[in-house]
């Protein structure tokens, strides 16, 4: 039996909008497939240690949630996640988590705060909220339609890409990023970010099968490909939704 190991950083902390969704999807994906699913919670002053884990989950929270946070992430964590990155480790980070990931977070008031610097972006706070569905595509995602994911999107920060930075995803409908350059999350090894709430993976259950085999190839060497499940009314879902706010 295949076995993945979890861990949901900071569930006490960010866990926005139904985040806690997106563990759930993954865990009752695996186990409908017979793949045993084990989640672990890490939080403030616990040990992140990075070949614990195949999957790790960041959600979102508010500017007072993350900045509790800050200082126990940069001085306890960082090194621990920087390497689990770098050796391959699947990561999904919503808004907060997405910002985390970049170099720094600049507040409203100028402030520049640090952050892991893992990936190539940046996020500058602002008084006004990006708020509202959100439709966008992701390149060679086996979705229909055209690799749409829809979700939800809530955050005053506008993240910016850097020159080595590479969108998760183009912006079909709603702000994505920053509602300016039409770029959605950002994407580096197994790294997903998004700003999508709602929760994710529960509505777009290709992504969440993208990401569990990413892991199951990274662990496994004899692993090739997933059981298909009936995701009908998954589907059936996510196109009513398309269809409200695109026209054909």
């Amino acid at each position: 039996m295949y076995q993945l190991s979890i861990c949901h950083l900071y569930p006490d902390l960010l866990n926005l909008y139904g985040d806690y969704g997106n563990i759930q999807a993954l865990k009752k994906r695996m186990q409908w497939r017979g793949i045993e699913a084990a989640v672990s919670q890490v939080s403030l002053g616990d040990r992140f240690s990075p070949s614990d884990y195949d999957i790790v989950f960041i959600g979102g929270g508010q500017d007072y949630e993350q900045s509790i946070l800050y200082a126990d992430l940069i001085e306890y964590k960082k090194e621990g996640i920087t390497e689990a990155v770098e050796n391959g480790v699947v990561f999904l980070c919503i808004c907060g988590g997405f910002q985390l990931m970049g170099l720094y977070y600049k507040t409203p008031e100028g402030e520049e705060i640090p952050c892991l610097g893992i990936m190539d972006h940046w996020t500058i706070g602002n008084e006004k909220r990006l708020v509202g569905n959100l439709i966008f595509s992701i390149e060679g995602l086996n979705q229909e339609p055209n690799g749409y994911i829809v979700g939800f999107e809530n955050h005053s920060g506008k993240t910016y890409l850097g020159e080595r930075g590479k969108p998760l995803g183009k912006v079909i409908y709603g702000f994505g990023n920053n509602g300016e350059d039409g770029f959605e999350g950002a994407r580096y090894k197994n790294v997903f970010c998004s700003y999508s709430h709602g929760s994710l993976l529960p509505k777009n259950p290709a992504l969440a099968d993208e990401l569990i085999t990413l892991a199951l190839k990274r662990k496994y060497s004899d692993f090739v490909s997933l059981q298909p499940l009936d995701d009908h009314l998954e589907a059936n879902a996510r196109k009513s939704i398309i269809s409200r706010y695109i026209r054909k």
